[in-house]
């Protein structure tokens, strides 16, 4: 009996040594914590589960959150970020929720997003018939023209 013990107490240490020898994909999107992680650019807590956005620098593996795309495009536009072309942009899937890749996702404009930017992300499988489909480059463009246009608004006197 106690033979069998320290038996399945090894097997039981050593499949928890292996276990936390597992390397994790740092490429891959990482947990958020809901409500307490911040919008790296507005540093609005994230909380719409619709809309997250994670950059992952690829050679630090450091992750940036967002609570919209607008932010996520404008924050490595801003902040002149070297590495932007080779970042891992990853958004959610509007139909599934689950994370996509963004330079690769397609986009509706139309959505009420956290920063009122608007768009909508969606795997092409998953996209909704009868809508206008945006392409990242294209959501890219729009982001940078409503920005245009809101800091303009800014500057406008009363």
């Amino acid at each position: 009996m106690i033979k069998n013990s320290s038996k399945l107490f090894g097997i039981f240490l050593i499949s928890i040594f292996f276990g936390a020898c597992q390397k994790k994909d740092s490429s891959l999107p990482q947990k958020v914590h809901w409500d307490r992680d911040m919008c790296e650019r507005c540093k609005m807590v994230l909380s719409d589960r619709d809309f997250a956005t994670e950059i992952i620098n690829p050679k630090t593996h450091k992750v940036y959150y967002f609570d919209d795309i607008g932010c996520a495009v404008l924050w490595l536009k801003e902040g002149k970020i070297p590495w932007a072309k080779s970042a891992k942009i990853w958004v959610k899937d509007g139909k599934t929720k689950k994370w996509i890749d963004a330079r690769k996702a397609k986009y509706v404009d139309d959505a009420i997003t956290p920063m009122a930017y608007g768009f909508k992300a969606y795997e092409a499988q998953n996209f909704p018939k009868n809508k206008k489909m945006i392409n990242f480059d294209q959501m890219i463009k729009k982001v940078e023209e409503i920005e245009k246009r809101n800091n303009q608004a800014r500057r406008l006197p009363n």
